[in-house]
């Protein structure tokens, strides 16, 4: 049985979702179809929108933009040749409708034709009376390019159009950000402000812009402007709390932190930042108790874990920090830090042999650092392995041919394998460089430092210094 639309009261969405639980078939318009077709496909309800789409073609057999509806559910779920087919009928009935050129952009987006995608969507602006939308498309395909000051300008569009529009105030941002014109940024929230002045997003993101440039102070005032438009704004309380710690009140940060644990569920990265509060302030049992909060909150926050092994590192209990930054690298063994981190406490246990495969990891896994070049090297001259230290300076050297450190090891290494012209030829290079780090070479090789013709060489440059 058919009913007019107008027999039953409601929203069209909801007479819709009756006739689905019925035997019913009501009739409504096409422009109500497209309403609940929108409805069900913003909300990720992709089944509903296309029993929508199928109802209201039957209803309405020729309406464009049902079909074009359709395509658009045919292009997000790939089924491109479907869909350029559906088109191609489309654009004969109707050569001016916008949608047609949005469509074709976006399955030349899905083909990775970015380019041909940004001159279908232009096409389209030319044909539309009101190209927000067309806008938003075409700063997506611009940042697709790594376009960003085109991307900016789109976006930048679709704010002027709705001021809320706070996606494409991020994707501003964000392409200030990429091409680190912090102060541009700053000049643009600015001006957004003197219209908006209560918009917490964007003083929070003014807030950001400031921190970049280490404004602290005007960073601090823009979160607090952000708090006052929004006092429930947990992301403006964690960013002031941060400003607080770089300008060393701890208390003030804690209290941040804090009041964004009051306004919803604990998070592990509030319970570290306190923490890590209290450690300044030398609240060691606090720090300690909000540490291990914070591991209970997520026990997969690898960075709780890496705070508890620090924590012990510097109280030097090194079988705890051994145990905690396992439990970090259980959790991510990709991490070079952590890897280096292992690397310190087995050095300082005295498990070489552990310490040795830890620095291999940190390297193996890009931490060229200077210090992990030295550090491996007496790691590896504690295993009395003098040729594998030379391997390990080597590589060092790639990294940092100019650095008197690692050429200063290097004379040492050449002295233990019995390399004495060698080490001549490096100490010489070693001391130009920098006399002023001979001492390394004197804590790292005393029984190398008194031999005659390295007495010799240091006079000379002492003279001609």
């Amino acid at each position: 049985m058919a009913l007019d639309s107008n027999e039953r009261p409601g929203q069209p969405i909801t007479k819709f979702e009756s006739m689905l639980k019925t035997d019913d078939v009501y009739f409504f318009d096409a422009e109500d179809f497209e309403d609940i077709i929108h409805h069900y496909l913003n909300n990720g309800k992709v089944a509903l929108g296309k029993k929508a789409i199928k109802i209201g073609l039957q209803q309405h057999p020729d309406s464009i933009e049902l079909k074009l509806l359709d395509v658009e559910v045919m292009v997000f779920e790939n089924h491109l040749e479907v869909a350029e087919r559906m088109l191609d009928e489309l654009q004969l009935l109707d050569s001016t409708n916008e949608e047609i050129y949005i469509q074709r952009a976006n399955i030349y987006s899905k083909k990775d034709n970015h380019e041909a995608a940004v001159i279908l969507l232009h096409k389209a602006l030319e044909l539309s009376d009101d190209g927000f939308d067309i806008h938003a498309l075409l700063g997506m395909e611009y940042l697709f390019m790594d376009n960003f000051q085109l991307a900016k300008e789109n976006f930048m569009m679709c704010v002027s159009f709705d001021q809320e529009d706070y996606s494409s105030l991020y994707n501003v941002i964000y392409c200030f950000e990429f091409m680190e014109d912090y102060d541009g940024a700053i000049y643009y929230l600015n001006d957004y402000l003197e219209k908006n002045p209560y918009c917490e997003v964007a003083w929070h993101q003014l807030g950001k812009q400031y921190m970049a440039k280490k404004m602290l102070n005007e960073a601090l005032a823009s979160f607090d402007f952000a708090i006052i438009s929004d006092d429930t704004f947990i992301g403006a309380y964690f960013e002031k709390g941060k400003v607080l710690e770089k300008l060393r009140r701890y208390n003030e940060a804690i209290e941040n932190y804090e009041a964004t644990i009051t306004i919803e569920d604990p998070t592990s990265h509030a319970y570290l930042r306190i923490g890590k509060c209290h450690e300044k302030l030398h609240n060691d049992d606090l720090a300690k108790h909000f540490f291990y909060h914070t591991v209970h909150e997520d026990p997969l926050l690898d960075k709780g874990w890496l705070a508890i092994t620090d924590f012990y590192y510097r109280k030097k209990d090194y079988k705890k920090a051994l145990y905690y930054i396992n439990k970090a690298i259980n959790i991510d063994e990709e991490n070079s830090v952590y890897w280096k981190k292992s690397a310190k406490i087995n050095k300082a246990l005295e498990n070489y042999d552990e310490a040795d495969f830890a620095y291999k990891q940190a390297v193996d896994l890009g931490n060229f650092e200077l210090e992990t070049w030295l550090s491996w090297t007496e790691v590896v001259l504690q295993l009395d392995d003098a040729e594998s230290a030379f391997q390990i300076l080597q590589q060092g050297l790639e990294f940092y041919p100019e650095e008197a450190k690692l050429w200063y090891a290097v004379t040492g290494v050449h002295l233990l394998l019995k390399k004495t012209a060698k080490a001549k030829i490096s100490f010489s290079k070693a001391i130009k460089l920098d006399l002023d780090t001979l001492s390394t070479f004197k804590a790292k090789f005393p029984q190398f430092y008194p031999l005659g013709w390295i007495q010799d060489i240091i006079s000379e440059i002492k003279r001609a210094s």
